[in-house]
């Protein structure tokens, strides 16, 4: 059987180990603020990227910041855009400066006018084509095919892209929907970077 003085005794001695040790403390004690110290050692693990702005800015420090008025560096700075950087307007093109391209639409099998003010989304559409799209506004991939001739960039111009970078242009990629031949060429649908 338990004796009742066992119980008792060491109920007691655990009961004085306790008030000892908070009594006593460990030493330690937790700095003021650590959380700058934490972002700090983990920005560090996270190396640099070659990500344009702002799709770096939360990468190891933890989110986005604002940025004040007037102290914007880089390319969040810079305001004169290029040509091709701010895609170009199709309904510019005068009624005489209208030209018509042969784009071969490789996996259709067909081969079709395509005028420089039409889309190649909205001319194979025209064609009967059931093709892939989401946005039509140049901003996902989902309609993103690619010109098996060459750099993308010497076949078509794009109106707005906001997905495809330059090596995915020099691969052939393009944007269907914001597209506009310029030359002739063979294109395969449905085929992203």
């Amino acid at each position: 059987m338990v004796s009742l003085v066992g119980v008792l005794s060491g109920l007691t001695l655990t009961l004085t180990l306790v008030a000892l040790h908070y009594a006593k403390g460990t030493g330690w004690e937790a700095p003021e603020d650590i959380s700058q110290e934490v972002l700090e050692q983990r920005a560090a693990t996270v190396p640099e990227t070659d990500f344009p702005e702002p799709y770096n800015r939360a990468i190891g420090g933890g989110g986005a910041t604002a940025i004040p008025a007037g102290e914007a560096e880089g390319e969040l700075g810079e305001t004169e855009e290029t040509e091709a950087e701010a895609g170009f307007d199709p309904d510019d093109i005068a009624d005489d400066d209208v030209e018509y391209y042969e784009i071969e639409f490789a996996k259709e099998g067909e081969t079709i006018e395509v005028a420089n003010n039409e889309t190649l989304l909205d001319a194979g559409e025209e064609g009967g084509w059931d093709l892939p799209y989401a946005c039509r506004e140049g901003q996902c991939i989902s309609c993103a095919g690619q010109i098996t001739d060459g750099p993308a960039e010497e076949y078509i111009r794009h109106s707005n892209n906001g997905s495809l970078m330059d090596d995915d242009l020099d691969d052939g990629y393009c944007l269907t929907c914001t597209a506009y031949p310029t030359e002739g060429f063979t294109l395969e649908t449905s085929e992203s970077p």
